[in-house]
């Protein structure tokens, strides 16, 4: 079952605490660069991050992508008005690159090599966690299914990794390490109440 927590200014979905997630790039294939209906929600300033970027990792995109963002740009609004990555001929993101079969950032590559400091938009670093924003001040982090994902959950379940320990180097990064840390010590509270009350009822 699927409660919030409050951990500082942000709402969390218990599911992230719950579900297993671990990604298994060799069984989904970066599908989720490839599949969905718009681009990969971008937060404010994040398309001036990839402009700046461009220069860097243009090199490893392909020559359709290279002339769709000279004609559309680095971004584009989408039908919910959401700034979004554009999409090449309305399937994968204009920054896939493929390698080996396998969907991958063309930006991520560059700031593996060290050659930009952005590595992707927040919103691709934190799938499967989706952010909604409720107030000025307060985001609600949702656990977004996706049968895309099916691999990364049953490979999750295969090595024990949950979904919030999947994703602390993005959380952290969205929200800092005291933030994370408050978010584990909620969960421990949190698998604790699960197991006393699974065990309470067992015994009535």
């Amino acid at each position: 079952m699927n409660y919030m927590m409050q951990i500082g200014n942000c709402i969390v979905s218990t599911e992230l605490l719950d579900e297993h997630f671990l990604c298994n790039l060799d069984s989904c294939k970066g599908h989720c660069c490839v599949e969905g209906e718009s681009g990969a929600p971008l937060e404010e300033g994040e398309d001036k991050l990839i402009e700046e970027s461009y220069p860097k990792f243009e090199r490893y995109l392909r020559e359709e992508s290279v002339k769709e963002i000279k004609k559309v740009g680095f971004a584009v609004i989408d039908k919910d008005k959401e700034l979004v990555t554009p999409l090449l001929k309305g399937k994968e993101c204009v920054y896939a690159i493929f390698e080996h079969g396998i969907a991958k950032c063309a930006i991520e590559k560059a700031y593996l090599k060290n050659k930009i400091p952005f590595r992707k938009p927040i919103s691709c670093h934190l799938y499967p966690v989706r952010i909604k924003k409720l107030h000025e001040n307060i985001d609600a982090l949702n656990y977004h299914f996706w049968n895309v994902c099916d691999p990364a959950r049953k490979y999750g379940c295969k090595k024990k990794v949950l979904a919030y320990e999947f994703l602390e180097e993005p959380l952290v990064r969205k929200y800092g390490r005291k933030w994370y840390e408050e978010l584990k010590e909620a969960a421990e509270a949190y698998k604790k109440e699960m197991q006393q009350s699974g065990s309470n009822s067992e015994n009535t």
